[in-house]
């Protein structure tokens, strides 16, 4: 399905959230700052909006980027040329929930808009801590559900109708936008997530709530 959709992807996020999806990570990216880390992990990469942004950010030495969608890391590798980052930015082909690099090998991990797709959650966020060095940092960014009731009627339905159009007008997969509005209100959010979050590990975890509530910052570390 991101195979499909890897072309307009870009496109049609910048649309449908009028751009505010570029500050939700950029806000995302800087809650590492004063960690500095310097090799980053990017799990579910896509087309590499976080990895380039970290690097612009936070002046990393290293940033690796891991999607099961080569489409998706087909445009990111153009767009990471296009930056002139390919020193400091490798995307590869990765699973989530079986990364392929040792035990505490990165300062930090991040995932924009990603774990909601993992089939199991828990075993993402378990291999996640497991290539995170102790007292490394993890941050996502993801949906939730908005609490106030006229945000969330107005999002729901802009996510459940006027979202799926859209793509439909860019040439999209009207089914695949869909799909992303069905697994972001299947996501556990907030206090659910956290909760997940320690049960795996980590520890000093925390919510960061963003537009209304319309999607949140998590964090977490790795115990030392």
């Amino acid at each position: 399905m991101f195979d499909e959709i890897a072309g307009g992807y870009d496109k049609v996020n910048r649309f449908l959230s009028a751009g505010t999806d570029l500050n939700w990570r950029k806000k995302a990216i800087l809650k590492l700052k004063k960690d500095k880390p310097a090799h980053i992990l990017d799990v579910a990469t896509g087309t590499a909006d976080m990895a380039i942004l970290a690097c612009k950010l936070l002046k990393p030495a290293r940033v690796t980027g891991i999607d099961i969608s080569e489409g998706m890391l087909s445009l990111g590798r153009k767009k990471v040329e296009k930056e002139r980052l390919g020193d400091i930015i490798d995307l590869h082909t990765g699973d989530s929930e079986t990364i392929n690099y040792a035990n505490n090998t990165f300062d930090a991990v991040m995932v924009a808009f990603g774990v909601r797709n993992f089939e199991n959650l828990e075993k993402g966020l378990a291999e996640m801590l497991r290539v995170l060095k102790p007292g490394g940092r993890l941050i996502v960014l993801e949906f939730s559900k908005p609490r106030y009731r006229a945000v969330k009627g107005m999002y729901n339905l802009y996510m459940r109708l006027i979202a799926p159009q859209i793509a439909r007008w860019f040439r999209q997969n009207k089914e695949a936008y869909q799909y992303l509005n069905e697994s972001a209100n299947a996501f556990p959010d907030r206090r659910s997530f956290t909760d997940i979050l320690k049960r795996v590990g980590y520890s000093d975890t925390g919510i960061h709530s963003l537009s209304l509530g319309i999607c949140c910052i998590y964090s977490g570390r790795k115990p030392q």
